[in-house]
């Protein structure tokens, strides 16, 4: 089933997303989270992969599993820059064996590719885009940034390039992480503004230690408030407490969200349970009050 039919209805969607395991301790931590998580209904799972050559086909076999032992609706990530047009048409033709039929295209990182890696078929998400939708059968959505690409010389800019990939046929977004409200507000108006009416889902974690704040803050450029960054500090070297500040902190980015309009939640799990589910346990519990 395509979750975008559900997106079309106006209902709220709630997705959580997952990486392929590369241990087996990281296997075991991965179904037992999928366990936990398969019990607050989600309407689909996302699974990630990097831009190496040979990492979507072990998201194709993850997505497969999850799907025929869990019974979960699955998004697989698709990125490009080390396929050629052939060697994607070959991973969708195992996704739609396995009868996993959603598809978030993405460029992918080309400091990830290895050294003679890099095809020429691709060079962005809009050209993936364009021909997942001509080999059909897809449900396809896209990667956006509330607080700009990091290579993108301004918002605007890279708001220019997302219309491209709407253009090209993605029916949905989905947003990196944020951890200030307002960014994704300002960027609904910009996009709404330059053409793009197609539903963004915002992109949630919470964080959990200062060296992770740092790593986000370096890796993907994403700000981080100052009440954010003082709990941080504050908690830092207290687990309990820090669990506790961040899921917290999230909850509250995720109520104000869904009470303003967003059509729905994908939190970013790290392969874990417990905050995710405390998250939307919150919202959940809200709702209903």
């Amino acid at each position: 089933m395509r979750f975008t039919e559900r997106l079309r209805t106006g209902a709220k969607v709630y997705s959580f997303e997952f990486y392929p395991p590369k241990t087996d301790e990281d296997t075991a931590r991965l179904f037992t989270a999928a366990v936990e998580l398969k019990k607050l209904g989600p309407d689909f799972v996302s699974v990630t992969n990097s831009s190496s050559g040979v990492a979507p086909y072990r998201t194709v076999a993850l997505c497969g599993v999850l799907k025929a032992q869990l019974g979960l609706e699955v998004v697989a990530h698709l990125t490009c820059l080390a396929h050629t047009r052939a060697e994607i048409a070959e991973i969708c033709d195992g996704l739609r064996k396995m009868g996993i039929d959603n598809i978030l295209a993405l460029r992918g990182d080309p400091h990830n590719v290895a050294p003679g890696g890099l095809r020429r078929d691709y060079s962005y998400a809009s050209q993936l885009t364009a021909d997942l939708k001509r080999l059909g059968g897809f449900a396809l959505g896209g990667a956006c940034y509330p607080e700009k690409h990091p290579e993108a010389p301004s918002l605007e800019a890279d708001i220019a390039r997302l219309k491209e990939k709407v253009d090209a046929g993605a029916e949905y977004l989905i947003t990196q992480l944020f951890f200030d409200n307002s960014h994704y507000f300002n960027f609904l108006d910009k996009a709404a503004a330059a053409g793009i009416s197609v539903p963004v889902l915002p992109g949630l974690m919470p964080l959990t230690g200062y060296r992770q704040m740092q790593n986000f803050t370096k890796m993907m450029r994403v700000e981080v408030p100052a009440a954010l960054r003082g709990g941080i500090e504050r908690w830092d070297g207290d687990k309990d407490g820090m669990f506790k500040f961040s899921v917290d902190y999230a909850s509250r980015q995720a109520r104000e969200l869904l009470e303003r309009g967003a059509p729905g939640l994908h939190l970013y799990t790290l392969n874990r349970s417990r905050a995710a589910m405390e998250i939307l346990r919150n919202v959940r519990g809200a709702a209903a009050r």
